[in-house]
């Protein structure tokens, strides 16, 4: 009987809420640091990340790199030569986006943000690599750090229950800046 009233009760608030129970599948845990722990997962494991930027038409622009890993507030740093066409879009238009797939294709993690170039040479000592010598002869001139100043991340991480919108398929969303 106790059953039967609950079964009801949850049909009545999903018939006024106009969503049916598949579209009410949310993960137990919707926090914010749920979904943040779960950005964090894919983004650790993923190793690299698409880095998209724009060239002077528009135009995105896509390559692969090698992300240290997120920092605490999910400020990303890259590393690059300060003659890249990316370092020259990143002058022209700092908007950038990177792209985290999940290594067991189960999801992905976008961060959208404000790229800045940074030449400190301690921070970049800080952030140096050895493995790096092959590819910045000099460290000094040669080596140029992008930190990325996330305004949002968009999340899908099917193994924790989280996906997008069953209509419009917006992942879901944690803001950092309006």
């Amino acid at each position: 009987m106790i059953r039967r009233i609950l079964v009801l009760s949850l049909l009545c608030i999903s018939l006024l809420s106009g969503k049916t129970f598949a579209q009410n599948k949310q993960p137990a845990d919707t926090t914010r640091q749920f979904l943040l722990s779960a950005a964090r997962e894919i983004m650790l494991s993923a190793k690299k990340c698409g880095v998209i930027t724009q060239d002077e038409k528009g135009v995105p622009q896509v390559r692969t790199m090698d992300p240290f890993s997120p920092e605490e507030d999910f400020t990303v740093w890259l590393a690059t030569r300060p003659n890249t066409r990316k370092v020259q879009q990143i002058k022209n238009n700092p908007n950038i986006t990177l792209y985290y797939p999940d290594k067991n294709d189960k999801g992905y993690v976008t961060i959208h943000g404000v790229a800045e170039l940074v030449n400190d040479q301690q921070e970049k000592d800080k952030r140096w690599k050895n493995e790096w010598r092959n590819f910045y002869a000099n460290r000094t001139d040669a080596y140029l750090l992008i930190k990325v100043t996330p305004h949002y991340l968009e999340l899908i991480h099917y193994s924790r229950g989280i996906s997008g919108d069953p209509k419009t398929w917006q992942p879901a969303m944690v803001k950092f800046r309006d």
